[in-house]
């Protein structure tokens, strides 16, 4: 039985290994954390339907039960290598699996907000991440703010991403709409609060993404200002001063925000960019895997047997993360047919 190492245990990387074990391959999954799930694991109501995360570990954990797929958690892969048309896949542990094909569904990591030190996270409690707000509602609610709930929220948006800073050009495609969904989900638990998205453009691009935005305003009174935010800080009273322009308007904003979320971005995973220079794989000006074509080649590394999957090339939401591993089976199997 031929057997194929999936690097990555997210939803990609498990949407391919399920795929492939059902044809009746054997594939090792290699996941660098204790737990499979990547991203979504983390999440608690996903867009835009905002159904429980559980519902996809649920499928994923189910396709991953097939009897010929194994699972290696613990694993970071470091280096990829071919001799006599097999694989030789190197863990940072010394371990080393063969493999007769290779898919990279090693995803995406949230960039580290304390990069952006203007916006005081890891220095204000009461500024958090998207990330943090998930945990979050998983737990139960919002936070208290000094003993009560906070009543002013402010988004803001793209931190981390179309940012020349930071060295981030690209737009990382899910900030918006998770604003959307979180800033809605917020003013459900806080009835009372006022609700403020600070934005630079509105990229809603994707199913039902438009009418959860129209909804946001419309149903809730969120209120969406076009403009970047150049600081925050905390005045004598505990609130977080946050300094912006409304840029629609033309002038400054200066207003006092109980809590302060940041929209983080995502990023190529450092040891993803070792990986492929250790591997002779290419990596894009955005510093993702770079496959041989965006549009008819996106599932192909351009090294005969390793074929991509997922966020490892670029930002995409989980249907389209599950379509693309799914292409790549495709590719992998044509490939294994025809070698």
């Amino acid at each position: 039985m031929e057997n194929i190492v999936v690097i990555g245990g997210g939803v990609s990387g498990l949407e391919a290994a399920g795929q492939l074990a059902r044809m009746g391959y054997s594939v090792t999954v290699a996941e660098k954390n204790e737990k499979t799930g990547g991203n979504v694991k983390n999440w608690y109501h996903l867009f835009p339907d905002r159904r429980d995360s559980k519902e996809v570990i649920d499928y994923l954990n189910k396709l991953a039960s097939h009897p010929d797929i194994k699972i290696l958690t613990g694993k970071e892969i470091t280096e990829i290598s071919s001799r006599n048309g097999k694989f030789d896949i190197k863990s940072s542990d010394g371990t080393v699996l063969e493999a007769d094909a290779v898919i990279v569904a090693t995803g995406f990591e949230l960039f580290d907000s304390r990069r952006k030190e203007e916006y005081g996270y890891g220095i204000y409690d009461n500024v958090i991440t998207s990330a943090d707000l998930e945990k979050m509602f998983r737990s139960g609610g919002v936070r208290l703010v000094n003993g009560k709930l906070p009543e002013k929220v402010g988004f803001i948006h793209c931190v981390g991403s179309r940012d020349e800073k930071v060295g981030n050009y690209y737009c990382s495609k899910l900030c918006c709409v998770t604003a959307v969904k979180q800033a809605i989900e917020i003013k459900e638990k806080i009835p009372g609060a006022e609700i403020f998205c600070f934005y630079m453009d509105m990229r809603m691009g994707g199913p039902y993404y438009e009418e959860l935005y129209r909804e946001a305003q419309e149903k809730y009174g969120i209120t969406f200002i076009r403009g970047k935010v150049s600081e925050i800080s905390v005045n004598i009273n505990g609130k977080l001063v946050t300094k912006a322009e409304d840029t629609l308007a033309g002038r400054p904003l200066r207003m006092e925000l109980d809590m302060v979320v940041l929209m983080v971005g995502t990023e190529m995973p450092e040891g993803n960019i070792k990986l492929a220079e250790r591997s002779l794989l290419k990596c894009s000006e955005n510093r993702f895997f770079k496959p041989v074509d965006n549009h008819y080649g996106s599932n192909l590394s351009g090294k005969k047997g390793i074929f991509y999957a997922g966020c490892c090339v670029a930002q995409m939401n989980i249907t389209e993360s599950i379509s693309h591993a799914r292409a790549a089976v495709s590719e992998v199997v044509n490939y294994l047919k025809n070698r």
